[in-house]
């Protein structure tokens, strides 16, 4: 196995399992790639699948995994125990996104998206989005599924305090074919 091909592993029993922004490796194997504590780094998966995340180390983490949350694995398109190639990137911080939440994942919900989710998730977070890639966001007792539709630059970026958040367009609609979502209602 090459030195950055990793098993993927459960994050639950570690601190920020539920941010889909973050992946953790041991230690010994942060300094083996020359990575740093809050460095990005591009993952992929299956098909060449990929999603840019931050990189911690956990104390708990053994040296030959690579420690991500379930919204990670399905961007990435992999299971536990699948091999997900880990390197570093130079994400540049972006101009701007375009995410939509899924419909089924509103219900409920009538405020603002801007306000009520997104700009509570991103303030001062400085977090890694990929094109394509789903994230959750939890308020309060309510948590919306959004796709990033765009990212400028493309095809990943990091969400900075200058970056313009954009979230017009109708929810999108999850089709029964694992997931998949129909393009057909997005604004052009």
């Amino acid at each position: 196995m090459a030195d950055n091909k990793l098993i993927a592993s459960d994050v639950a029993s570690i601190e920020h399992a539920d941010d889909s922004s973050v992946v953790f490796l041991s230690q010994e194997k942060m300094e083996e790639l020359h990575l740093y504590r809050g460095d990005a780094v591009l993952l992929k998966g299956k098909n060449d699948k990929e999603a840019v995340c931050i990189v911690l180390s956990g104390e708990q983490c053994m040296v030959h995994k690579v420690y991500l949350n379930n919204v990670v694995r399905q961007n990435l398109g992999v299971n536990f125990d699948d091999e997900v190639s880990v390197s570093f990137i130079d994400v540049q911080y972006g101009q701007a996104i375009h995410v939509l939440p899924f419909s089924d994942t509103l219900e409920g919900f009538n405020g603002d998206l801007f306000d009520g989710f997104l700009k509570p998730f991103f303030l001062n977070a400085y977090r890694p989005v990929t094109k394509g890639n789903t994230f959750l966001v939890h308020e309060g007792m309510k948590t919306v599924e959004f796709k990033v539709m765009e990212t400028n630059p493309s095809p990943y970026c990091i969400v900075a305090p200058e970056t313009m958040i954009y979230c017009d367009g109708d929810p999108l609609i999850r089709q029964d074919n694992g997931g998949e979502v129909d393009m057909s209602n997005l604004v052009g």
